[in-house]
């Protein structure tokens, strides 16, 4: 297949809630071939130490790379109340199955894993590995020591709630090229996180630039903010750092669940994408994001304290945050100042270089 092609498919199979033949599709183009050689466990099949987290796992089939590699792919279904998240568990419960401790007595180099959350809305697509290297001992003999990859610089996070962008742009070449079988050691070099990072604040430090810019602008034009700014010592560049900063914070415990929680449900229960939800307008009609919905979600729904933590503003819970990041910069009257930072700068329509529908803070 052609690149747009294998961008298209990584979106549909990880922009969505898990589909099991999604992801044995995937996985087939990817790899180019794998040996079915399928199983499943569950119940008392799962080691004890791991039952209250893992209801089941099963394996779809097996994959040996050019350097005779061998790669399990696996799908673990968690239990209630699990995160995708608890990495560490996750992690020793594939280095236990590499070992042969369970599923099959056979070692294996590494797996292609899909961690599925009970309700199937998120998931994340990790890459274990095992490595062997020689330890000497103090009686100078040689012993093999096995080394495990920590799953969190190996993942994904997928699903219905997630932008796939960060699987696109490590995936496509692997998967678009149909005639060379990808080696262990490339699909390492396409779930290493460090150059995404890199790329992350490198579009984070543009849409630092842009907000600068568009506050500049408002200042410029309007007497009113600008003399509230002058006033309480603010300058724009600030205002723009704590404002991306709120929203990164927003985005963490937005994947928590605790935003958008109905006023009768427990913490957890929100929305994974409250946010969008909120520039959608599902909470709220407005006329500019951040005067209208934004600010009022900063200083007042989450920087005072209710009995109930019900907003009936947004209809929903919001969590009561003590500390001075939800506190106005510089004291600044955002009730009466209106900041009317364009919605574009928040979401948009447009195509970026990637492919990507959407350069805006929330895209």
């Amino acid at each position: 297949m052609n690149k747009e092609q294998a961008k298209q498919l990584i979106k549909d199979t990880f922009e969505s809630s898990f589909d099991e033949e999604k992801i044995i599709f995937f996985i087939k183009n990817l790899l180019n071939e794998i040996n079915k050689d399928a199983f499943k466990y569950s119940g008392s099949y799962i080691k004890e130490s791991f039952r209250e987290r893992i209801k089941s796992f099963e394996r779809l089939g097996k994959y040996f790379d050019p350097d005779g590699k061998r790669i399990d792919i696996l799908i673990v279904y968690l239990k209630k109340n699990t995160s995708i998240n608890a990495r560490t568990t996750l992690r020793n419960f594939i280095a236990g199955y590499l070992q042969g401790k369970y599923g099959r007595t056979s070692i294996k180099d590494a797996a292609l894993v899909a961690f599925v959350s009970p309700d199937r809305a998120d998931w994340r697509f990790s890459l274990v590995k095992m490595d062997y290297r020689p330890e000497v001992k103090p009686d100078g003999k040689v012993k093999i020591k096995e080394e495990f990859t920590p799953a969190r610089r190996w993942s994904f996070l997928v699903g219905k709630n997630e932008k796939s962008h960060t699987a696109q742009s490590r995936l496509v070449n692997i998967l678009a090229d149909d005639k060379n079988n990808p080696t262990l050691k490339e699909l390492e070099e396409a779930f290493n996180v460090e150059p995404v990072t890199k790329e992350f604040f490198e579009k984070y430090r543009e849409l630092f630039i842009r907000t600068v810019d568009e506050l500049d602008k408002i200042v410029k034009k309007n007497e009113k903010v600008r003399q509230d700014f002058e006033k309480n010592n603010i300058n724009t560049v600030d205002f723009a750092k704590k404002l991306l900063g709120q929203i990164v914070f927003l985005y963490f415990l937005q994947k928590k669940g605790w935003f958008g929680v109905k006023r009768d449900a427990d913490w957890g229960t929100g929305p994974r994408n409250f946010l969008r939800e909120l520039y959608e307008g599902k909470h709220g009609k407005y006329e500019n994001f951040f005067n209208d919905i934004l600010e009022p979600l900063f200083y007042e729904a989450l920087a005072r304290e209710r009995d109930d933590d019900f907003y009936s503003r947004f209809d929903c819970k919001i969590p009561f945050l003590n500390g001075g990041l939800f506190e106005p910069i510089g004291g600044y009257d955002w009730v009466h100042t209106d900041i009317k930072l364009p919605n574009k700068l928040f979401s948009n329509n447009r195509r970026t270089p990637e492919g990507d529908i959407g350069d805006g803070i929330l895209d």
